[in-house]
């Protein structure tokens, strides 16, 4: 029988999955429709135009919702904690923009897409910043709607989906197929905002970078430590696709793509079981100990699937999916299947962590494993093509979650 502690996570991961297995079954749909109108080729450059806006999202937005569970369950700070967040946001996007603009302008002469698709990029990149939604997702999940969480996120797939078969009727092109993406993002996080608001609306008085740090001098230190982190986990994954199509060419960036959307939807599967446990870590931290184990041992049996599944049915799901000729990155996705099952099972050492007060070892136990595959990826790319790549991948996350593991147990 399923303890009263667990009961909670366990309902609200319920939904996460939800939302996740929605997730799946509509990318699906949009995978098989721009690969095959697209080509390896094109789908290879439209590939480097999405990661790089993710990448650019990723690396300067805060990982606000941590913080909104954290002080907004102190009595009184909900609101407080809702409008620090959300000008946190607001000073994200203005920063971002200009990265953003110059990502997109100099994106033809380091990676290998033609100056036309230059203005492309650089749309998608900024809908992906006015898109962040990390604020509201935190507040939804504050008051337990994972329910109205697991809707918003659902029409982030289902846009993409429908944007598909019209790019295919319409606008068979890259930029018809990113102008999905970035309708898709945009949807999504109006619904966010929308659940949000209704749940906790904000006073204006509350958006403020200086009110809920008067009283919590610690705030800032954990909002950086955690935001570097999600930048790293976010952002660094997407570096790593654009270092592959910088080093190999637009295939090889569209193989690696494809490869890592089953690595990819293993990670969402972590990333939500970490959302669905911190809140009771920060609830429960009497037994937020036994909690991480459970959580730990319910993402070993679930990666250990995951890689079984790879190795023998992912080639026949590569051929359904994107076609044959994707049938060369089968090898690399098995690799990243088992990266992604690695951060599967370091997610709950890296929630516990966070719920005591050490993000900043986090940040670390994640930075320098990284650093190190980044390092060693063009290399391992020019010799191995996208086994090297995905080598790189599973070399990072190895590392980062024996770091993980072993700071959640030390003292």
């Amino acid at each position: 029988m399923t303890t009263a502690p667990l009961r909670r996570p366990l309902r609200n991961l319920g939904w996460l999955l939800g939302g996740r297995g929605i997730n799946a079954l509509f990318s699906l749909v949009y995978l098989a429709l721009a690969t095959r109108n697209l080509g390896l080729a094109d789908f290879g450059r439209f590939s480097l135009i999405v990661v790089m806006a993710q990448a650019v999202a990723g690396l300067v937005s805060f990982s606000a919702w941590q913080m909104v569970v954290r002080w907004g369950a102190e009595p009184g700070e909900a609101g407080p904690a809702a409008g620090f967040a959300t000008a946190l946001d607001l000073v994200s996007v203005p920063a971002g923009g200009l990265i953003a603009g110059l990502a997109g302008w100099a994106a033809p002469y380091w990676l290998p897409l033609p100056l036309d698709l230059r203005a492309t990029a650089l749309g998608l990149c900024l809908a992906a910043l006015v898109a962040i939604r990390s604020t509201p997702t935190g507040m939804l999940r504050l008051h337990d709607r994972y329910d109205l969480a697991a809707a918003a996120e659902a029409a982030l797939p289902a846009t993409r989906a429908v944007g598909a078969v019209l790019a295919t009727i319409f606008l068979p092109t890259i930029a018809g197929f990113v102008l999905a993406w970035g309708a898709a993002e945009l949807a999504s996080a109006a619904l966010y905002w929308h659940f949000a608001w209704r749940i906790e609306p904000l006073r204006r008085a509350d958006i403020s970078l200086v009110r809920l740090p008067r009283r919590h001098p610690e705030l800032w230190r954990f909002v950086w430590a955690t935001s570097l982190s999600r930048s790293l986990a976010v952002g660094s994954k997407q570096v790593l696709v654009l270092l592959v199509g910088a080093a190999g060419g637009p295939v090889l960036a569209g193989g690696f793509r494809v490869a890592a959307q089953l690595g990819q939807a293993l990670i969402q599967l972590g990333e939500a079981l970490s959302r669905a446990v911190y809140p009771e870590l920060v609830r429960e931290a009497a037994r937020a100990g036994d909690l991480a184990r459970r959580v730990a041992l319910l993402a070993l049996a679930t990666g250990a699937i995951a890689v079984a599944g790879a190795a023998l049915a992912g080639e026949r799901l590569l051929h359904i999916v994107a076609g044959r000729g994707f049938g060369f990155v089968h090898g690399a996705m098995v690799l990243l299947v088992l990266a992604g099952s690695v951060e599967l099972i370091a997610t709950s050492a890296d929630a516990l962590l966070v719920a005591r007060g050490r993000a900043w070892r986090v940040f670390v136990m994640r930075a320098v494993p990284l650093v190190a595959a980044l390092a060693l990826l063009p290399a391992m790319t020019l010799r191995f093509g996208l086994i090297g790549a995905a080598s790189c991948v599973l070399l990072a996350s190895a590392g980062s979650a024996a770091g993980l593991a072993y700071s959640a147990v030390s003292r």
